[in-house]
């Protein structure tokens, strides 16, 4: 009996077939040996089985199973040319990773809105929003970090404070996601950043990911800001935000706010697209506690590279005429 390749080298195969971003123009000094997507694929390796440093992901690599022996074999996909990285340029370019992971998502995201033909039917509307992260390890109070004092060594000192309306005060991250509003949640840009930075500040950079055709920006007061809507205009874009000032309104958008933020409205539109997504991923990556990484990069890594894999959990079970909300949590752990 010849036995069969497991789900995650299927996905890692899968890997090959996306589409990459555009590159720039090539740099100075030694030329690259071994591709992007190389690394994507052992990024994708190290959310799957939980492995958080890249010395974790090289020990796994070099088990004797079967899977490892599908996966860094001489036509493998962990190998180029029948060559396989050595450990200093694993820890290179996986660190180097999350600075190439929002481009990489946006061009996914497109794709994948084309693919499955997302709003045929429906409008063209994109909810952007933020989620805050809990840092790993202990707290970093404020009056140690003016001081300068890091009272305990298991304090993320790149992480930051924010203040949620439903969590409170949190010390962590801010995982920045724009998704397409209809009836199959899709990721279409993401940022990860500390938690002080303003959610206004990200926005452009995940607006000018989007799809051409995505038209409405729906978000809540936070994005009520000059850039976001300097930027919806240079785009073509319609951004509809909560308004400053006492109620009622009487301004000429009042209507179509009315649409989409008030309370009923809001739970079937901005609600189920972006609040729900937020919940949902949050639930298939563990991202309710701590986060598992310290440090920006680490962080940055884990959590744009969980949104990557979660676009090609979509990618495999649209491909195999598979529910895509129902049913992704369990299909993602068990991979």
């Amino acid at each position: 009996m010849i036995p069969q390749e497991s789900m995650l080298v299927v996905l890692v195969k899968m890997i090959d077939l996306i589409p990459t971003p555009a590159v720039g123009p090539a740099k100075q000094g030694r030329p690259i040996t071994y591709p992007e997507k190389l690394f994507l694929k052992a990024l994708l390796i190290m959310i799957v089985k939980h492995l958080h440093r890249v010395h974790e992901l090289l020990s796994v690599l070099n088990e004797p199973t079967f899977e490892i022996q599908q996966l860094r074999g001489a036509v493998a996909p962990l190998t180029e040319n029948g060559r396989y990285p050595a450990r200093r340029t694993w820890e290179r370019r996986l660190k180097g990773l999350p600075a190439s992971l929002p481009a990489q998502i946006g061009c996914f995201g497109r794709y994948l809105v084309e693919l499955i033909a997302h709003w045929a039917s429906c409008g063209r509307d994109v909810e952007v929003d933020s989620t805050v992260l809990r840092s790993n390890g202990g707290v970093w109070h404020k009056k140690d970090r003016e001081k300068g004092e890091v009272p305990h060594s298991s304090i993320d000192t790149e992480a930051h404070w924010t203040k949620s309306g439903w969590h409170g005060w949190v010390y962590g991250w801010k995982l920045h996601i724009a998704c397409a509003v209809a009836a199959v949640w899709i990721p279409l840009s993401a940022q990860l950043t500390s938690a002080n930075v303003a959610d206004n500040e990200v926005a452009p950079a995940l607006i000018h990911e989007l799809p051409p055709e995505a038209h409405l920006i729906l978000g809540d007061l936070h994005y009520n800001a000059p850039n976001v809507r300097e930027v919806c205009e240079q785009t073509d874009r319609l951004l509809v935000t909560a308004q400053y000032g006492p109620y009622p309104h009487t301004d000429p958008g009042v209507e179509v706010r009315r649409i989409f933020h008030t309370p009923r409205q809001a739970a079937a539109v901005r609600s189920l697209a972006i609040e729900n997504f937020n919940k949902h991923f949050k639930g298939i990556f563990d991202g309710q506690g701590q986060v598992p990484t310290q440090g920006l990069f680490n962080t940055q890594r884990f959590a744009l590279g969980a949104i990557f894999v979660y676009q090609l959990a979509l990618l495999y079970r649209f491909q195999h005429g598979l529910d895509l909300n129902i049913g992704l949590k369990a299909f993602i752990k068990a991979i």
